[in-house]
């Protein structure tokens, strides 16, 4: 089939879209609340909860490359007769529901060993690695499909933002069930020992959730099989010859690599993916260090991804009319307002309302960013669809592993003050992240520039010709 004649019907725009729940429900529990299970509830100090973040950060940055490079292994491997991306994806489903659980809740038969943080780190290290490969096996399959299933740039800059505004719905169901369970079974003002079961009924409830839409997934969507983009030549559509040819081969995984666009989107991902996920771990944390309740370390996040999803109906029109490269520093410059805010709050009425303000301002940003870094990088795939998990995979990669080192530094050495570590370190990462896009549109300049200059080059070269 022709790349310009497939589409795909709402249906499974929409199913496609829910394929990713079960993963956005196990990231917004492992972001927002994974660092202060195990610091207040499990009562681990700050430097081991955070070696917790970083072993499973690792695991996911190492799982990325390796399930990219398969997923993008040809259609009759036999691993892959139901669909090379498929059925990646459904093997890291089932990873992920077989070893979550047990990630929050207490060690099964380390009573013995309570203080014994080390051994206990091996048995939740276990589980964390093989939920990470299975959450890494979902990501990369389910993004590499985009390319696959349309060619379109609008239509695939759709498929993200639906794909977001589920990731953002699901983030806020996690958290209304958390804000009902906290209210209901919380015994203390401050979190604690004593909501270890909330925790738990809040992962199965989420899980329950997932499943469902990972079964509407794999039913509806079906993988369209990778074949080689073609085009008409000028001269065929005058009629001289009606067969079609192929425009040039597909990039290779080796010409990614020795890319330096690759690079600087790159740095676009990891940037936006540091603000993105540090907000959601610090939060929780820079809340509790203020006084805050049990029940408004539920609050002001679903505040945060209310914001993010009223945002994400309008970035697809904000990529289209003003660019994926402005649409993305409007959303860097609103984050960085939001860590100024914070840098800046203090008093009564800054907890009592303006934090609710600041949390609109990051979530409205984090649902720019987050849309139009994925737009970016799947237009660097463009036809390229046969290395597609593999580019997904690589920005996966730095994104996990500078997430992980920054969560581990920051627990050991950084964790006495909350508030500037938010402001400075996620404000940190909007600066990068829009230096990064400039260094894009000075790349295009180039390109354009050398374009116009051969351009002009071949006129003064056909009129000598002509003159002749």
């Amino acid at each position: 089939m022709e790349p310009q004649q497939r589409k795909i019907s709402r249906i499974q725009h929409l199913c496609y879209s829910i394929g990713h729940v079960q993963n956005d429900i196990c990231a917004s529990m492992w972001f927002t609340y994974l660092v202060i299970f195990f610091q207040t509830v499990l009562q681990w100090p700050r430097t081991v909860a955070g070696i917790i973040m970083l072993i499973g950060q690792v695991a996911d940055a190492l799982s990325t490359p390796f399930v990219g490079l398969q997923a993008d292994l040809r259609d009759d491997f036999w691993m892959c007769r139901y669909g090379r991306r498929k059925t990646w994806h459904l093997v890291g489903t089932l990873c992920v529901l077989l070893s979550f659980p047990f990630i929050f809740m207490s060690c099964i038969g380390c009573r013995d060993a309570a203080g014994d943080y080390w051994y206990q780190l091996v048995y939740f290290g276990a589980f964390i690695c093989i939920f990470q490969f299975g959450w890494a096996a979902v990501q990369i399959s389910h993004l590499s499909l985009i390319p696959d299933l349309t060619p379109d740039q609008n239509a695939r800059t759709g498929l993200i933002a639906c794909r977001y505004t589920f990731t953002v719905m699901s983030n806020v169901f996690v958290y209304v069930l958390a804000w009902g369970v906290f209210h209901v079974t919380s015994e203390s003002h401050q979190m604690g020992p004593s909501d270890k079961p909330g925790f738990q009924i809040i992962v199965m409830a989420g899980l329950g959730v997932g499943i469902a839409c990972s079964i509407l997934f794999h039913m509806v969507v079906k993988e369209v099989p990778n074949t080689p983009v073609l085009e008409q030549h000028p001269a065929q559509a005058d009629g001289v010859n009606s067969s079609i040819t192929p425009v040039r081969e597909q990039k290779t995984v080796k010409e990614h690599i020795f890319s330096l666009k690759f690079y600087q989107i790159a740095a676009v991902y990891m940037s936006t993916r540091l603000f993105a996920n540090l907000s959601q771990v610090l939060t929780p944390l820079y809340l509790h260090e203020q006084g805050f309740g049990a029940e408004s370390l539920a609050v002001v996040p679903l505040v945060m991804f209310l914001s993010s999803f009223c945002t994400s109906f309008i970035v697809k029109a904000m990529n289209k009319h003003m660019g994926r490269k402005i649409a993305y520093f409007v959303g860097c410059v609103i984050g960085t307002g939001g860590c100024i805010w914070i840098l800046l709050g203090a008093g009564k009425l800054y907890t009592t309302y303006e934090v609710h303000a600041v949390a609109v301002l990051l979530g409205a940003s984090s649902s720019i960013q987050l849309v139009t870094s994925l737009g970016l990088t799947a237009d660097l795939i463009g036809i390229d669809t046969h290395t597609g998990a593999f580019v997904y995979g690589a920005m996966s990669f730095v994104d996990k592993m500078s997430n992980g080192v920054a969560v581990a530094i920051l627990q050991a050495y950084f964790s006495h003050d909350y508030r500037h570590v938010f402001a400075y370190v996620c404000g940190g990462a909007t600066i990068l992240g829009s230096l990064s896009v400039g260094s894009l549109s000075l790349n295009c300049r180039r390109k354009a520039l050398g374009s116009t200059l051969l351009s002009d080059e071949d006129a003064r070269f056909e009129s000598s010709y002509n003159e002749i």
